[in-house]
């Protein structure tokens, strides 16, 4: 879909507009704040153009325009210029994101400072525990009636002990083969990184091996966490800044509002898009119905992935009305997570060094 010049300085001067002071936009006020010598009529002409192309609509039949969901998705990836943030925003962030902090210190520090700058809602997802645990040495011992005892060490000296039930008997050499495997190949690597790296591996290799390849990571994943994976953590997700959303007009309504604090509080569906938002990387905006979050429909939400040593382990970001300042929010999102990464690098390196 493209614009000409005209049609683009035209919908970007609209919708600046309107996230600024929320009206619906003019043609008069567009001729005057666009800086193109056009007449009213000819703007209008202009808005007919991206009203038909789904990029405006007209909310009365006497009122201006506004930026629809692919209005504001073309502003957002072809008219936006991010603005950086300025020298004191900056240095309160680095501030409060201190590597000599507790992590979970750290992960609500930083959903309070996104809430507080945007003044929107900032939400953090913790690193997942599979991210953080790495493997030092792994047993399978076998009981009684196919079940299976699994002695899992991690690199910090947790040790977890599950029983597991295993679909048929296993011999002993079985599971001495598994885990001699397991530990020799993947000791100090996280459960993420062992199930992509075995991927591609399990399908090369011969029958019997496949299954004692699959028989070590589906015990070890059930020994960090035996809880069902599609059932959301409410510690997964930490959010800050509720509040901010109810004066905003275009979620004033109480039956938006109550789908919105509900999702805060299930999380489940908050979590499903910030997963999403990490395996993608880099800054990503949903917009509106773009999220496929029924409670997210008339809101955007602006998100970036977190790193400790390189490697991602989460995702931040802030939860706004689609007319939110995208130029700073974005600005926010991607320097808070660059922070945030730097100072769990630091603190893990600090950890590491002290053992």
């Amino acid at each position: 879909m493209t614009l000409n010049v005209r049609a683009e300085i035209l919908l970007k001067t609209l919708i600046e507009r309107y996230i600024a002071d929320g009206q619906p936009v003019g043609s008069r006020t567009l001729a005057r704040q666009a800086g193109l010598e056009l007449s009213s009529a000819t703007v209008r002409n202009v808005m007919a153009d991206l009203e038909e192309m789904g990029m405006v609509r007209a909310p009365h039949t006497s009122a201006g325009r506004v930026p629809t969901e692919l209005g504001y998705r073309v502003f957002v990836d072809t008219l936006l210029k991010i603005k950086p943030l300025n020298t004191s925003e900056v240095q309160k962030l680095e501030h409060e994101l201190l590597s000599n902090q507790d992590p979970q210190q750290l992960i609500e520090n930083t959903s309070q400072l996104l809430s507080e700058i945007c003044k929107l809602t900032g939400i953090v997802m913790a690193p997942r525990r599979e991210e953080q645990l790495a493997f030092r040495h792994i047993d399978f011992v076998s009981l009684s009636d196919r079940r299976i005892l699994v002695i899992l060490v991690t690199q910090n000296g947790q040790v977890h002990n599950r029983i597991l039930q295993a679909e048929r008997e296993y011999s002993s050499s079985e599971l001495t083969q598994a885990a001699n495997y397991f530990n020799e190949t993947y000791s100090g690597s996280s459960m993420t990184d062992v199930r992509r790296a075995l991927l591609h591996e399990i399908q090369q290799d011969s029958e019997d091996m496949q299954r004692i390849m699959k028989l070590a990571v589906s015990m070890a994943r059930a020994a960090i966490d035996p809880d069902d994976e599609t059932k959301a953590k409410t510690d997964d997700l930490v959010v800050s800044g509720e509040s901010n959303l109810i004066d905003i007009p275009e979620l004033g309504d109480m039956r938006k509002l109550r789908k919105l604090f509900d999702a805060f509080t299930t999380k489940r569906d908050l979590l499903q898009l910030l997963d999403q938002s990490m395996r993608a990387g880099g800054v990503k905006i949903f917009i509106g119905s773009e999220s496929g979050c029924e409670a997210l429909a008339d809101c955007s939400l602006v998100t970036a992935p977190y790193t400790v040593d390189g490697r991602i382990v989460g995702t931040l970001g802030v939860i706004g009305p689609t007319r939110m300042a995208y130029e700073q929010v974005i600005s926010m999102v991607d320097i808070t997570a660059r922070l945030l990464s730097s100072a769990l690098s630091a603190g893990n390196r600090l950890e590491s060094s002290g053992r």
